[in-house]
């Protein structure tokens, strides 16, 4: 939640001096999780990433170059802003609440929507829609899913909150210790040290983690990354990075990252085999393409940190109704959004449109049925307290 005053005020953030929310925050947020129905959309019609159902059709060259440059991108950064926005508003609660409030919150805002996913949502998702749990009645299968410990790996999307929530008492356990953040001034050195740790630290799980590990739903290459912008959250709040980084800053730092992400991603994919069709390189191992993709995704990722920051600081500091409901609704859109986006999959599968086209209408089609049940239905449910 962003429901704290404003640390310091800020020339370069004046919209929000002596606010009591970040609205630019809130606007990042609900905007991130439309994507995540996009990268869902995605799954379902592309030849990469993993979801509950797919519809996948023979597809060109150009098709494929689009869904692995899409789904690629949106993967370097877009799950990684919200880990720094949750590390930069721990650090905020922790201060206000203390260790045993700070982890009873955490518990009902991320592990109760994380365990009703568990039993209830994810179960209910495989068996009626995507078909993926057998045969002998749902009530059958969904003992087994208990007795065999099978809902241990079933968090879906919810995998985001299952993680935050151990960062939140891995960070609570630190903080219980004595130790505080140290204000850090945000200077370019530090942003191209930071660039080079995620990297090399993605780089070295991926070599000794094969490409089918999986961790919670996530590959644990990708907790490096996760972890250090949750790292980062925390310093950035103790150093008021949200207000007084100007804009300039960032957008030279995120020009410079991006600027050579691009000619990286270029040669990832002219000689990293991707034109061939051999993506086993771009999966991890110790080669030079698993090395500079980590540094792709590291690039991308703090690049478009800094470019939101300053875009939606400057631009979209405010809401009206309709970003209000939005924001409301955000996270009751990533709890329900999985069965919503499978059925309304299921009823396009006879519409004849390219793939890409039909992500995109399948996106949208999703982002408006989800919000919609989110308020009229979860918010108007006991569920309300969690969602």
């Amino acid at each position: 939640m962003t429901d704290i005053p404003i640390a310091a005020p800020a020339a370069a953030a004046s919209e929000a001096r002596g606010a009591t929310r970040l609205l630019f925050i809130d606007n990042i947020r609900w905007s991130m999780i439309i994507l995540v129905l996009s990268m869902h959309a995605c799954d379902t019609y592309s030849p990469f990433g993993n979801w509950y159902y797919v519809d996948r059709q023979p597809t060109g060259l150009g098709t494929k170059l689009f869904f692995g440059v899409y789904q690629s991108f949106l993967q370097a950064f877009f799950m990684a802003a919200l880990f720094f926005i949750a590390g930069y508003f721990s650090a905020a609660a922790y201060d206000r609440k203390g260790f045993v409030p700070f982890v009873r919150d955490r518990f009902i805002r991320l592990g109760l929507p994380t365990l009703l996913y568990m039993f209830a949502i994810g179960p209910l998702t495989q068996y009626f829609l995507s078909r993926t749990w057998g045969t002998g009645g749902f009530a059958h299968q969904w003992l087994v899913h208990l007795e065999d410990g099978e809902w241990l790996s079933e968090t879906g999307p919810m995998w985001f909150c299952a993680a935050l929530f151990i960062f939140s008492v891995v960070y609570g356990l630190i903080r219980l210790m004595g130790w505080t953040e140290s204000r850090i001034e945000l200077l370019g050195a530090g942003v191209a040290i930071f660039i080079t740790v995620m990297a090399t630290a993605t780089f070295a799980v991926r070599i000794g983690v094969s490409e089918g590990a999986s961790v919670l739903n996530v590959h644990p290459g990708d907790f490096s990354q996760y972890a250090l912008m949750f790292t980062a959250g925390a310093f950035g709040y103790r150093g008021n990075w949200l207000a007084c980084v100007p804009d300039r800053a960032c957008l030279r730092w995120a020009s410079l990252a991006l600027s050579l992400s691009v000619p990286l991603f270029a040669a990832l994919i002219l000689f990293g085999g991707g034109l061939k069709g051999d993506t086993a390189s771009y999966a991890g191992g110790l080669n030079p393409v698993s090395a500079g993709k980590c540094l792709w995704e590291a690039l991308v990722c703090v690049g478009m940190a800094f470019l939101m920051l300053a875009v939606y600081r400057r631009h979209f500091n405010a809401q009206g109704p309709v970003a209000r409901w939005l924001s409301d609704n955000a996270f009751g859109v990533y709890l329900i959004h999985p069965p919503i986006l499978i059925a309304s999959a299921i009823l396009l599968h006879a519409v004849v449109l390219n793939v890409i086209a039909k992500a995109a209408l399948l996106t949208a089609i999703a982002a408006v049925s989800s919000f919609a049940f989110s308020s009229l239905v979860l918010r108007q449910s006991p569920l309300r307290a969690i969602v």
